[in-house]
């Protein structure tokens, strides 16, 4: 039903961290957290197959999710407002998300055309439903 893809993940120690930003700015340190992979549960139910996805702070309407052939991308792209600035001096601010993509693969066993997807409290959770399984027919046929 899905392709697992593993990522590592590189601890960093508070102490690596400055070392980071002294040695190579914030620029990239910020293109680091601008982009991850968020976490996903799935769940198998008679019916269907349930992705659950943890991603709080959306909007529905950042969310994007498309079907072409086997394959569904779900993405999320989050606009950063510009705010004014403010008298605090953060050292580093994690709390914001721009954007992330998890991409599955769909077996013949999914209905693609009835995928369905809804929004709240910071948990996406698409339902794709299982197809009808098809009886296979049975019956006599006649020599000649």
């Amino acid at each position: 039903m899905y392709t697992r893809r593993n990522f590592a993940v590189t601890p960093r120690t508070i102490g690596g961290f400055f070392e980071d930003v002294m040695n190579n700015g914030w620029n990239q340190l910020n293109e680091e957290l601008s982009s991850f992979t968020v976490p996903v549960n799935i769940q198998e139910t008679d019916k269907s197959y349930e992705l659950h996805l943890v991603a709080p702070g959306l909007k529905k309407e950042d969310f994007n999710l498309n079907v072409d052939r086997n394959i569904l991308q779900i993405s999320a792209e989050q606009k950063t407002e510009q705010t004014e600035e403010k008298a605090e001096k953060w050292i580093r601010s994690e709390y914001r998300m721009k954007s992330f993509k998890r991409i599955f693969t769909l077996n013949e066993k999914i209905d693609a055309s009835k995928i369905a997807a809804k929004y709240a409290d910071g948990i996406l959770v698409v339902s794709l439903p299982k197809k009808e399984p098809i009886e296979p027919t049975t019956h006599q046929v006649q020599v000649n």
